[in-house]
């Protein structure tokens, strides 16, 4: 379906060739993408929601070969003309962290699949994890789920895994990584205990100027939890984790960043104890940016209810005063990023006990929902969300989206946010449909996605 795939996992080259999307949206009809892309298209009377800015005005954008090209001007001479009928526009989402099952476990995501959810979902990038079969640690890997990735009709880039296999103990080539296309390295939830090998690999990516994600948990101590510690986990029987395991597994990490000055990112930050850390290290001018996964900021350890294991991730769901001060710490700037960790699992790994059941939700699709939550109980307004979905992801990963400015990639989603629907996990366009949204009534419904200008999804 594919005439020049560049723009799809961001290799240099932009838009140019004819592009084809296929696929079906949510509904299960065909998407309509443009029919040429080098006709510009002018998106006239949208609410355009600027995270850069901090703005959320009435206007339009003209968009041409794949760009946007300007900003509340008149539609140019033969342009396609859509009026949006005050609906928001903004930067496609970049969610940061998803699972996609190729290669290994292509029956519970695959590439297309992925990248359907995805545009279903307002997400027009993808930051891929190396927690595959094998793991993304090697060029050649690498390289094949590049092409692999042809398939998906959002971009796709892929971290690399920090040390080979995800073992913690000998580092990969994160300078042949890099030059095959690495945005970032993770071992994601394999947390070394060999700090000393992670010493140097963590010297080895400041010399590259490598970006390192880190999963902050103590491994001992959150080895064969499925829950957090909390009466309520103990009346239910569940084997649970202390909170303090972030803190300490984030503290060593921020450790080894001073020693080392690496770039560091540390991908799910969930429980209030953990929050003065990341304080203290930007205001000693660390390199270090935070993120939280949206059922973080969404659900609380009650949700597990009566063992519900669509509600089993990891880390495990925190109190009720863990969610909200990660709610503050979104608002005020110490949590950086917003994303979905997409996991997806099969019926057959979920419908076990609780203690067996694999960790983890899809949430390419339900992300943007979900986030809007925090819009509508008045927490965030929407451009500061969209700093945390969109602009703050694309900066720390040095990519050209998450701006409504000219000259930017034209990867765009217009929705309303007000539009309530009641979820129903088996439309999800997902392979897996593990959510814990299923059945929940939600508001934000997804209008149209473009990627490159060209459309992806239509809903």
């Amino acid at each position: 379906d594919v005439g020049c795939a560049d723009w799809r996992h961001g290799c240099h080259g932009g838009a140019g060739g004819a592009v084809r999307a296929g696929g079906v949206d949510d509904l299960g009809g065909k998407l309509m993408p443009q029919e040429n892309a080098t006709t510009p298209l002018h998106l006239t009377n949208a609410r355009l929601i600027d995270p850069e800015a901090g703005t959320d005005t009435l206007g339009s954008l003209t968009i041409k070969d794949g760009v946007i090209v300007a900003r509340n001007g008149a539609a140019p001479k033969g342009a396609e003309t859509l009026d949006c009928g005050g609906l928001c526009l903004a930067p496609g989402i970049i969610d940061w962290g998803v699972k996609i099952g190729e290669p290994g476990e292509r029956h519970r995501e695959s590439f297309r699949s992925a990248g359907q959810a995805a545009a279903a979902g307002g997400v027009t990038t993808i930051i891929a994890r190396p927690d595959t079969q094998p793991a993304i640690d090697t060029p050649e890997t690498l390289e094949f789920v590049t092409r692999r990735a042809v398939e998906s009709v959002v971009r796709i880039r892929h971290m690399a895994a920090l040390t080979k296999g995800r073992a913690g103990q000998e580092m990969t080539e994160i300078g042949f990584l890099l030059d095959a296309g690495a945005v970032a390295f993770s071992d994601v939830f394999h947390v070394s205990t060999n700090t000393k090998a992670l010493a140097r690999a963590f010297t080895y990516a400041r010399s590259l100027g490598a970006l390192v994600v880190g999963h902050p948990q103590e491994p001992g101590l959150s080895a064969g939890a499925a829950a957090t510690n909390s009466k309520f986990a103990s009346l239910r029987g569940l084997p649970g984790v202390h909170p303090m395991a972030e803190r300490l597994g984030l503290d060593r990490d921020l450790g080894l960043v001073e020693m080392t000055g690496v770039r560091y990112h540390a991908d799910q930050i969930t429980t209030a104890g953990a929050l003065p850390s990341i304080q203290r290290a930007k205001e000693r001018g660390l390199d270090v940016t935070a993120g939280v996964s949206i059922h973080h900021l969404t659900l609380n350890d009650f949700d597990v209810g009566d063992y519900r294991t669509f509600f089993k991730l990891t880390p495990p769901l925190r109190s009720e005063d863990d969610r909200l001060a990660m709610v503050q710490a979104l608002a005020e700037g110490v949590i950086d990023v917003v994303a979905s960790f997409h996991t997806p699992a099969d019926e057959e790994s979920k419908r076990l006990p609780f203690e067996e059941a694999a960790s983890g939700a899809v949430g390419l699709q339900t992300l943007l929902p979900a986030a809007l939550r925090l819009v509508h109980s008045g927490d965030l307004d929407l451009p500061r969300l969209w700093r945390a979905l969109s602009l703050n992801p694309a900066k720390r990963l040095g990519l050209p989206q998450g701006r409504l400015a000219q000259g930017a990639p034209a990867d765009l989603v217009l929705f309303d946010p007000d539009a309530p629907f009641v979820l129903d996990r088996f439309k999800l366009a997902s392979k897996s449909k593990n959510t814990p949204f299923d059945g929940m009534r939600m508001e934000g419904k997804v209008h149209a996605t473009w990627v490159a200008g060209v459309q992806v999804h239509k809903g």
